[in-house]
């Protein structure tokens, strides 16, 4: 009886094998001493026991159940997750070299070819975030002269706030467009009007990819990429990245080839820049360089903008905190511009801009790492090559370091005499060897923007919205930032 055609039959066999494989690989790694977790089922593995569109919720939850080193299994991805500060403190810090590989992750792998400097590994990586460190020091990072660009910056955002003159209106794309700016300057040294159609489209391709790429979709598929062609959204993640790559080509690289500018970025790079006498200049080339600068665009956008959104959205749902903001900074500086070096004076705007970063947990599982060697944690066995993935949101969600975790507290950041105070378990811009490379240009526009932005307006609610009305779930995608929303920004007096 002829009841199944060639296609079907291959089909189930791969099945059958995949399914012998995964019991194969479970029963071998019980006989080690491996951190626990809830058993995989065929194929799937834990993936219906996830929420896909929020993983890092389930995961806390599965880190009270299995303690702070734990495995789970995406399709046939096994991956092992740190939960905690001390956890995530030993492993990213304390053993710094075992856990400062990236894995391979089938969409990264793709969009960048093992370029660039966010997914690239071995000398390359090394060779790259040396010379983006160095350049953005070079050039500013953490100096007056960035200031400057900074504060210039805030001046354009509030003149476009003032535009709208009171009514309500969505600020996604502005904010994305002035905190673009920042990082264009250094790599092309110019800056864009947010009007300018050319701009808005760059950036509207580097928000949809952020968004894309956290997506159930994308998620899938990096499980199991051999059913690539049932997920779409990987097609437009990689066909954006080929106009994104196509602008970046001729209008930064082209252009300033033209302009022979020599105080960018861009420009340093295809000098070959050379941190030692005898490095090689092998990584300096065309493809690197484009991987680069849309790494660097990517991430000097999204997460200060996705940072300033939750502060305003913050602010009107709790426009006492809000108040308190603006009447230290009336108190202390006045009508002055708000500079870094005020940051000290102001503490309670310090804590709030801090808290804000903490609540708002835009990169709770931040990026994944892999081991480069065999290692111990937690008295657990760790093979080399395992994928790890930092449960970010544990760290700033800590119940044992926080105070009130779950609720918005700037108090957190406050002595009981009212002055700033560090805590150790914020690490929003991730820990060890793959920290964030922009950490310090980061706060620095963050503080200046959010300082600006309470000094000149107060945020309300759309019309017919109360602050009991504002929704904090956060959007699904590859940055948690908020849903979108509308505000009212009236001029202060």
């Amino acid at each position: 009886m002829d009841w199944m055609d060639p296609l079907t039959v291959l089909f189930l066999f791969a099945l059958i094998l995949a399914f012998l494989r995964e019991m194969n690989d479970f029963w071998k790694s019980s006989s080690q001493k491996l951190p626990p977790g809830p058993r995989p089922l065929p194929l799937i593995g834990n993936l219906h026991l996830l929420d896909l569109k929020r993983p890092y919720r389930t995961m806390l939850k599965f880190s009270k159940q299995y303690g702070p080193v734990f495995r789970l299994q995406f399709g046939f991805q096994k991956m092992v997750i740190l939960a905690g500060y001390k956890t995530v403190k030993e492993a990213l810090v304390n053993q710094a070299d075992a856990f400062m590989d990236r894995p391979v992750i089938p969409v990264f792998e793709e969009y960048d070819r093992g370029n660039g400097l966010v997914f690239s590994n071995g000398e390359n990586w090394k060779v790259m975030r040396r010379f983006a460190i160095s350049t953005l020091r070079d050039y500013g990072m953490g100096k007056k002269t960035i200031e400057d660009r900074v504060v210039e910056e805030c001046h354009f955002l509030i003149q476009k706030f003032e535009t709208f003159e009171g009514k309500p209106f969505e600020a996604t794309t502005i904010m994305n467009a002035a905190t673009a700016n920042i990082i264009v300057t250094i790599l092309l040294g110019k800056r864009y009007e947010y009007e300018d159609p050319t701009f808005i489209r760059l950036l509207n391709l580097l928000n949809e990819n952020i968004q894309l790429i956290g997506k159930p979709s994308v998620r899938l598929y990096n499980m199991c990429p051999s059913l690539g062609f049932l997920f779409g959204g990987r097609k437009t993640v990689l066909k954006n990245r080929d106009e994104l790559f196509a602008f970046i080509q001729a209008t930064f690289i082209e252009r300033l080839k033209e302009l022979d500018n020599h105080r960018t970025l861009i420009w340093t790079f295809l000098e070959g820049f050379q941190p030692t006498k005898n490095q090689s200049n092998r990584f300096f080339h065309n493809e690197n360089l484009k991987s680069v600068v849309s790494n660097l665009f990517g991430a000097g956008m999204d997460t200060t903008s996705t940072t300033l959104g939750w502060g305003i959205l913050l602010m009107m749902k709790y426009p006492e905190i809000q108040k308190k903001v603006q009447d230290e900074m009336t108190k202390v500086i006045g009508s002055a511009q708000p500079r870094i070096e005020h940051r000290a004076k102001l503490p309670y705007t310090d804590a709030v801009v801090h808290e804000v970063q903490r609540f708002g947990n835009i990169a709770p599982t931040t990026l994944p790492r892999a081991t480069t060697a065999d290692v111990t944690l937690g008295g657990y066995f760790i093979p080399k090559g395992t994928y790890i993935l930092p449960l970010l949101y544990s760290v700033l969600y800590d119940e044992s370091e926080w105070e009130k975790p779950f609720k918005f507290y700037p108090e957190h950041f406050l002595d009981s005499e009212g002055k700033f105070a560090k805590r150790d378990a914020f690490l929003p811009f991730s820990a060890g060897r793959r920290m964030c490379a922009g950490e310090t240009l980061a706060k620095m526009e963050l503080f200046l923007f959010f300082a600006s932005l309470l000094q000149r307006f107060t945020f309300q609610p759309a019309p017919g919205m109360s602050k009991e009305d504002l929704d904090l779930t956060p959007a699904v995608g590859l940055a948690v930032s908020p849903m979108p929303f509308s505000f009212c920004a009236l001029p202060r007096s």
